[in-house]
């Protein structure tokens, strides 16, 4: 069973319309919120990242939802188990790490407790006043997609930098995409701030293919793409909006790479290659590999 097969079966269960995004809207409260996790020997291993790394990476998982929604990261809860001999040390620069991520959002509580290996679970609270904010599900038939500027030249370097790190190299212009990530904070400020229409932007945590996909999927579109470098890679943290093409006008920042059009006979076209199924991007699955 996939990943996304647990979901479907999750959302069923509870019947709850917030689940889709990777934040839950909660327009009462003015607050979009997330969470996510990382498990050691999962999605990293201890040699890989020093402390100060390790929390900034945690928090920056999760301001990428809250970016990818177009809400203002503003708060987190940080809950760590970790094993009976974790240091002081290791404590205080995974916290110097997790603050230094983005120095506006404050942590306000948690929990520890122990365990076997290191697990790191955060929830990410985001401000909406005066923003629209995106799904997945809003993407419409003459819509652009775009990326920004910056983050067109980097899909892909994450991956790259994983594998480095798996071949036990660790060539710092790629291990620092992956260890690191630049987050698109700019591009979604702009886009949250100054549409008026409803809009898609997901964060390509799974791969910019993965993104287009699940967006048309959604939105019951479909996408035609170029085949930009590193579209297959994951853990990027880039933002993918799809946006009204008149919409172009108010932003700089953007780079087009795709159109959304009619449901089609395919979900999204990547140059001159169809993809039915989202199977068919071979793309990470937690129970899948």
């Amino acid at each position: 069973m996939k990943e996304q097969d647990f979901l479907n079966i999750i959302k069923n269960e509870i019947g709850t319309k917030y689940i889709g995004d990777d934040c839950a809207y909660l327009k009462d409260l003015d607050i979009v919120i997330t969470q996510d996790s990382l498990v050691e020997d999962i999605h990293f291993k201890k040699e890989w990242y020093s402390p100060y790394q390790l929390g900034y990476k945690a928090v920056a998982v999760n301001i990428s939802d809250i970016l990818a929604s177009g809400a203002i990261p503003a708060y987190l809860t940080i809950s760590l188990s970790l094993p009976n001999n974790t240091t002081n040390d290791f404590i205080k620069d995974f916290y110097i790490g997790a603050k230094d991520c983005m120095k506006t959002v404050e942590i306000v509580g948690g929990d520890i407790t122990g365990s076997d290996k290191i697990f790191i679970s955060i929830t990410a609270i985001g401000k909406t006043t005066g923003r629209k904010i995106s799904s997945r599900k809003n993407a419409k038939p003459s819509y652009i997609i775009i990326v920004s500027k910056d983050s067109f030249k980097e899909f892909g370097l994450s991956s790259k930098g994983l594998k480095e790190l798996l071949n036990k190299e660790r060539n710092p212009k790629f291990s620092n995409y992956h260890i690191k990530p630049n987050l698109d904070i700019e591009f979604s400020n702009e886009i949250a701030t100054k549409i008026k229409t409803d809009y898609a932007m997901m964060d390509c945590s799974d791969g910019l293919a993965d993104a287009l996909f699940k967006i048309a999927e959604s939105s019951n579109v479909s996408i035609n793409c170029q085949n930009i470098e590193g579209i297959f890679g994951s853990e990027d943290y880039k933002l993918v909006a799809a946006v009204p093409k008149d919409f172009l006008q108010e932003i700089s920042n953007y780079e087009i790479i795709g159109e959304v059009i009619e449901k089609s006979d395919f979900i999204i076209k990547i140059e001159d290659k169809k993809f039915y199924q989202y199977d068919e991007l071979k793309t990470y699955d937690h129970f899948g590999g």
